[in-house]
């Protein structure tokens, strides 16, 4: 993970965001009975909703910036949770607004935990090691969505999703067992060894993932103490989903509890694709559509999904920049200067 590796985006995918956002202003043009429907909603939202919603996201952002917290403290670099927050959400605002933006933001992420006292070492595993747990927890809170959801859900669709995510679950456990037993990390080195006397690339895949197993075990050598940073990523699923059904309540539509967790996830995982800065039109297209799988009106969906939307995530993108400009002014300073380190971040 090192900056020469983080190349910016081709033509392709500019013009694969531009077809995105005309088709987008094609859809709107032909909804406009359905736009105007979700302006009225809007207008009469509900104020103590909208502070209820905040202060939901406020906390879903905390216990995001908890997990890498606990485990740059577990690795012996004592940080704050204002400077963790504080990196966490200008790394997200990076990731949210540039093309090719999960590139920068983990590359900038890196250098910066690097240079506060984590080193490479435990910077690679702590960013690592996050976006496991983040992406475990999500696995689970889909999985809890298909069964809440039972057979009123779009089980034909859900099958394969949840059949890759299995798969990706399974080179999970395959990493674990990397991590925590002798005996399997030997019965694979064999195999590998055997393999690769006839191909160098998996001689250097197997040192790769040996590394790696190295630097999540220098994060913190035992199973048990896990289950609290990984119940900070559950809560930030859903805490987050919780502002999700607030926004439902604000305005005045009917939560369709049955269904909501599984909507959640599926449009988390569908922003995953990063087609467009911010996911802007796919999150917002999979998630107002699938709430209108689950019964919603689609004024009634479009409007939910831009109240979401904006408290989710542009209403955090300013806190974020603002965020970043300070880190980078803050560390120019003390490069420069010798000044010590801000209060507010201490």
């Amino acid at each position: 993970m090192t900056r020469g590796a983080v190349a910016g985006p081709g033509w392709l995918w500019w013009l694969c965001t531009g077809l995105i956002l005309v088709a987008a202003g094609l859809v709107a043009l032909s909804r406009r009975h359905e736009l105007v429907e979700a302006y009225h909603l809007i207008t009469r939202v509900r104020l103590p909703g909208v502070v209820v919603a905040a202060v939901f996201e406020a906390m879903s952002v905390l216990c995001f910036a908890a997990v890498p917290r606990w485990l740059l403290r577990t690795g012996g670099s004592q940080w704050s949770m204002g400077r963790t927050a504080c990196t966490t959400m200008a790394g997200n605002a990076v990731a949210g607004a540039l093309p090719g933006g999960a590139a920068f933001s983990a590359a900038w992420m890196f250098r910066y935990l690097s240079r506060r006292g984590a080193g490479q070492a435990l910077a690679a595993a702590v960013l690592v090691t996050a976006g496991a747990l983040s992406a475990l927890s999500l696995f689970l809170l889909l999985v809890t969505g298909v069964l809440v959801a039972g057979p009123s859900g779009p089980d034909a669709f859900v099958r394969p999703v949840v059949g890759a995510l299995m798969v990706a679950l399974a080179g999970g456990l395959v990493i674990l067992g990397l991590y925590r037993f002798t005996g399997f990390r030997r019965v694979l080195r064999r195999v590998w060894a055997r393999t690769g006397r006839q191909s160098r690339r998996v001689v250097n895949a197997e040192d790769a993932l040996i590394q790696l197993a190295e630097q999540v075990r220098e994060v913190q050598p035992r199973l048990l103490p896990w289950l609290r940073p990984f119940a900070f990523a559950v809560l930030n699923w859903m805490l987050d989903a919780a502002c999700l059904a607030t926004g439902m309540w604000a305005l005045g539509v009917d939560v369709p509890w049955h269904g909501l967790l599984f909507v959640y996830a599926l449009t988390q995982i569908a922003s995953t694709l990063r087609l467009t800065p911010g996911n802007l039109v796919i999150a917002e297209v999979t998630l107002s559509a699938l709430l209108v799988v689950y019964g919603m009106q689609p004024g009634q969906a479009i409007a939910v999904t831009f109240f979401y939307r904006v408290v989710s995530f542009w209403a955090l993108q300013p806190i974020g920049w603002a965020c970043l400009i300070g880190l980078t002014f803050e560390s120019a300073l003390e490069s420069r200067k010798g000044r010590p380190r801000a209060r507010w971040l201490r």
